[in-house]
């Protein structure tokens, strides 16, 4: 756009510094602890898959029985008896899950030898991971790259063939991201089931074998269409550095990865979650992934005309947190959403500046733009005719992704007809709009200039009282979504471990140092935006 928003710099910059400073109070606590997550995720990083006789994932096994040495973390221990018996990573974590092997804290004189031999092994786990990328961007490269913004849908069937099938009708109809809703309540399972599966409510399991499926299928069908599809699913919940390490492993392209949403909407222990999001972002990052965080469900359960703002306060402290986990901003798909009432007045005149704002704000971002939920009616027609208002504020604000809204929403699972109608939308107004905004100015004190303002104000003033109180007592207040959390309550509580002095890890510093940068192909997306270019 031309000319944007005149917004105040200083309040800009206020709000950035006191999301810095709440994030650096967090990862005060982050640095002191570790979880049975982060933990199990460091054996899978070591080569440990599969499951015990009865089905209980092995890294689950072994991560219970290395309790008493969790706070200097299972790697020492684990890598110290690989050394003894000789045997590699999945040999010696059977040895432990059946009993014939036993997991203890490793004698000052084997000390360097085993954190030399981590270190070694951190490094071949961590380079599995860039080989991946690598390959992802050689993809990109021959298979093509659509226009911004991405056309983002969702399947969710419950049983992962089912979703492949639907997904590559998906992006032949003309998708470029597909997303596999995980089942009801994964995100509340303490281990992550395995294998692919078929039976699901709501969704499908978010297993590696399911991943690995869904990625073929895309693959497939995206030398088929002539360009590169992306996959998305959720690094979330208990399991969240877990699930973070399969989709890296794995080629996922996007993961919804958000510091907070897991407190807010699952009632999960705040202290474990922002460990968790810790070492599940360093894997994202490492991987090039984009996360995508969750703001947009802060609207479903509070007013999104007058908390608004609690949309960008979170903004900044997802951007915060990210920065720490050496995420980049172009991996930041900072999450918005399309809210407001219908029946408010000038409706759409507010959703562009709120759109406009985030945009505005993280301009080398690829924010992620949410349809219309809260007020879908059940006059299909109706609904298909506010998805379209959402769509054109998207493209005239320069989204990055786009997730369609159906026009069945909340009525019941879309057909494969719902969701082409959704797409053909989508397209329709994407290409009719793509350089609208190239040719429009914005009202110097309008409405939308005035309320972009109102709205960043006010986060501003959120921020700071945040900064003040600390995070643990804003969520213990309600500050996000209307919603109160106890930050000693939630469930996994009893999985987090404070660190002792001599806690070994040596994942951390591997994903942190020697970074790949770059995304696939290309500036990073907010460029364009940053320069006044449409969302092409």
């Amino acid at each position: 756009m031309t000319d944007a928003f005149h917004l105040d710099e200083a309040l800009v910059t206020r709000a950035r510094t006191a999301a810095e400073s709440i994030a650096d109070d967090i990862q005060q606590h982050i640095d002191a602890h570790t979880t049975d997550s982060t933990e199990r995720a460091t054996l899978r990083l070591l080569g440990v898959v599969g499951v015990n006789e009865i089905d209980v994932p092995l890294v689950n096994v072994v991560v219970e029985h290395a309790h008493p040495l969790l706070g200097g973390g299972v790697t020492a221990p684990f890598v110290d008896l690989m050394l003894q018996t000789g045997q590699g990573a999945q040999e010696v974590a059977e040895g432990v899950a059946g009993g014939a092997l036993a997991l203890a804290p490793v004698p000052t004189e084997r000390r360097v030898g085993v954190e030399k031999r981590a270190a070694e092994l951190a490094r071949e786990g961590v380079a599995a991971i860039d080989a991946v990328r690598r390959r992802r961007e050689e993809l990109v490269a021959t298979s093509g790259e659509p226009l911004r913004p991405y056309v983002y849908v969702i399947v969710a069937t419950g049983d992962i063939h089912e979703d492949v099938l639907q997904a590559k009708a998906a992006a032949r109809a003309g998708a470029d991201v597909v997303a596999v809703i995980r089942t009801t309540a994964q995100s509340l399972l303490d281990y992550v089931p395995y294998g692919l599966t078929t039976e699901g409510f709501g969704g499908t399991y978010a297993t590696q074998e399911n991943f690995r499926l869904m990625r073929e299928g895309l693959d497939e069908v995206g030398a088929e269409v002539g360009r590169y599809i992306r996959l998305c699913n959720y690094a979330s919940g208990l399991c969240m550095p877990e699930i973070a390490y399969m989709g890296s492993i794995e080629r996922l392209d996007m993961m919804l990865n958000d510091c907070m949403y897991g407190i807010i909407f699952r009632n999960i222990n705040m202290r474990r979650t922002f460990v968790d999001q810790y070492l599940a972002r360093l894997l994202n990052a490492r991987a090039g992934i984009i996360i995508n965080t969750g703001e947009d469900n802060y609207l479903t359960t509070a007013d999104a005309f007058s908390k608004g703002y609690t949309v960008i306060a979170s903004d900044f402290i997802n951007e915060a947190f990210a920065l720490r986990a050496n995420l980049e901003k172009w991996q930041m798909g900072i999450g918005h959403a399309f809210e407001i009432d219908p029946a408010t007045p000038d409706q759409v005149v507010y959703q562009i500046a709120d759109a406009q704002l985030v945009r505005q704000l993280f301009p080398e971002a690829s924010p992620k733009y949410m349809p219309p939920t809260k007020y879908m009616p059940g006059d299909i027609f109706q609904g298909h005719v506010i998805d379209a208002m959402f769509n054109f504020t998207g493209i005239f604000t320069g989204q990055d992704v786009m997730l369609l809204g159906m026009l069945t929403e909340a009525l019941h699972t879309p057909l494969l007809q719902d969701r082409y109608a959704s797409i053909r939308n989508a397209k329709y107004i994407f290409e009719a709009c793509r350089h609208l905004r190239d040719e429009v100015t914005f009202k110097p004190g309008g409405i939308m200039e005035t309320r972009a303002n109102d709205v960043l104000a006010k986060a501003v003033d959120q921020l700071e009282e945040v900064e003040d109180m600390g995070l643990f007592e804003a969520l213990s207040r309600g500050e996000f979504a209307d919603v109160v959390r106890d930050p000693d309550g939630g469930r996994g509580a009893e999985g987090v471990f404070g660190r002792d002095d001599d806690y070994f890890n040596p994942f951390f510093a591997e994903l942190r140092e020697g970074r790949m940068s770059g995304p696939p192909t290309g500036p990073p997306p907010g460029n364009s935006v940053a320069q006044g270019k449409g969302a092409s």
